[in-house]
């Protein structure tokens, strides 16, 4: 596996215990990695502590720069970054060209607006205060800790860590430890740069190599990964008060008006749930169909699946289960599925295999079975009928999760939207919010909370720091023990002018 020549961003003893990362299509070893202590994870950030200061100190103009170098770095390696996220997670080329081309637009976008949104801004001070200058800017909370999921190991992370050192922070990155290799490069990548300080720093390992960074004194910790991860990485943040930032994945649901057009809609169904092999925390895995649309809708998405393969050969249009762990999921909610009275119409029991899913679309699954009610987390869809949008909306809607959603109608998109219980939705279209550096991305209930992209994304990783300055001494000093008593009731007098009017 290629990777990139630079200064190394970590130091390493002589000898430890290591790891090799497999390509899943095939268990080849592409790479062997080194298993951090949690010795090794405090060194990183302390490193990392005083390459804060000094980055911090460089000040937007000149982060702002680097980072834009780093932009033109991964854009013109941009083939052989793929050629390591298709190797360590089987998915094909263009699949990894979707989630870094993205990823890019990012960099872009945080480098060009962190002085806008995280700069001196002026404050109103009101009557009162008038004799104050009040403003707002937002600083570095110094070291960042990123722990980066496999599905979409150069996307989902680079959300975390752009934003972060666009903000002014360094970062400790801990991908996982099925895509370490995309990590290195990244990592290393970024001290081609940027080789005068560690800004940007590797650990790799299991979860103990996780925990060790939640515990390492970082200011805050972004993660994406599995609720019942998040719940272990904030209970390791908890001893020490360290904020963190959780992604936790979702059930997202897509819906389809009677109005809408169908021929896109199934395309983007069909695309939602099974690119990626349908390993994508908001990609699609419920659709709730209008009846009156609903055996059109249904005949499209099982023409679309049908052309839809996994493997590993060029015509291939999906890879292999990365995690080969999630393989027994997917058997057992489409078992389960089955089971309970629900219909493959393409796919079923027989599409799991060892190492690949074929695409399967289920209907008739009772909303309360585990096809619907748990993450999937494979390359399947159930559909379900409902009578009018206020069904769709509440089914939709009846999930612990709450990250993405889509909605396909042409009257009614934007009221559907906002009805739905989502961090995040698309309208007549999929992801489409995950491409857009302006908005947020993040979720709520047991899809998380915090927000990455965005002017939020921005401010997740900085601290407001509010100052008032005195322009001029006021007439009237209220912090004084010298107050006098009649100061006191030209006091009252105004605030009673000022607010005292009967509404």
């Amino acid at each position: 596996m290629t990777s990139v020549q630079s200064k190394p961003a970590m130091a390493e003893p002589v000898a430890r215990d290591t790891f090799d990362s497999l390509d899943p299509a095939t268990d080849e070893v592409v790479g062997t990695y080194p298993i951090h202590t949690d010795d090794d994870v405090r060194a990183a950030v302390e490193r990392a502590r005083e390459a804060a200061a000094w980055w911090a100190g460089l000040g937007f103009a000149e982060r702002a720069e680097r980072l834009r170098r780093w932009k033109g770095y991964l854009t013109r390696r941009i083939a052989q970054l793929a050629e390591v996220v298709h190797a360590e997670t089987g998915k094909p080329h263009s699949d990894a060209m979707v989630e870094i081309i993205p990823a890019i637009d990012h960099l872009a976008w945080a480098a060009k607006h962190a002085r806008k949104v995280l700069g001196e801004q002026k404050r109103p001070s009101g009557m009162l205060m008038s004799n104050q200058r009040a403003t707002v800017e937002y600083q570095p909370l110094g070291v960042i800790g990123v722990i980066g999921p496999w599905n979409y190991p150069v996307f989902t992370p680079m959300g975390s860590i752009i934003y972060a050192l666009a903000a002014g922070n360094a970062v400790v990155f801990k991908p996982s430890e099925y895509t370490p290799g995309v990590g290195k490069w990244l990592v290393d990548s970024f001290a081609e740069v940027v080789p005068e300080h560690p800004v940007l720093q590797l650990v790799t390992g299991y979860g103990a190599t996780g925990s060790a960074l939640c515990r390492s004194g970082v200011d805050k910790v972004a993660f994406t990964g599995s609720p019942a991860t998040g719940r272990k990485i904030m209970a390791a943040c908890a001893e020490t008060l360290t904020p963190v930032l959780i992604e936790a994945g979702g059930k997202d649901a897509l819906l389809v008006d009677a109005d809408a057009d169908l021929e896109a809609a199934a395309d983007a169904a069909v695309w939602g749930g099974m690119s990626n092999a349908g390993q994508t925390c908001v990609g699609v895995e419920r659709v709730y169909v209008h009846e009156r649309v609903y055996d059109d809708f249904v005949a499209k998405v099982v023409e679309t699946a049908k052309s839809v393969r996994a493997g590993s050969d060029p015509a291939a249009k999906i890879g292999p289960i990365t995690m080969p762990a999630q393989l027994e999921v997917i058997r057992r909610h489409i078992a389960d599925a089955l089971a309970r009275g629900g219909r493959a119409l393409v796919g079923g029991a027989e599409a799991v295999g060892d190492r690949y899913v074929q695409p399967t679309v289920l209907v008739d699954v009772p909303e309360d079975s585990e096809a619907v009610r748990e993450e999937t987390f494979g390359p399947t869809l159930t559909i379900a009928k409902v009578r009018d949008m206020d069904e769709a909306v509440a089914k939709a809607n009846d999930t612990r999760y709450g990250l993405g959603a889509s909605v396909f109608a042409k009257k009614r998109g934007m009221e559907l939207a906002r009805r739905l219980r989502s961090g995040m939705t698309a309208v007549n279209s999929v992801i489409a919010f995950a491409a857009i550096p302006s908005l947020p991305f993040g979720g709520i209930g047991e899809s998380g909370f915090g927000r990455i992209h965005g002017p939020e994304g921005l401010r997740e990783f900085a601290r407001p720091k509010a100052i008032a300055r005195q322009r001029f001494r006021p007439p009237m000093v209220l912090t004084s023990f010298s107050r006098t008593a009649q100061t006191d009731a030209r006091v009252a007098k105004l605030i009673t002018l000022l607010h005292g009017k009967r509404t």
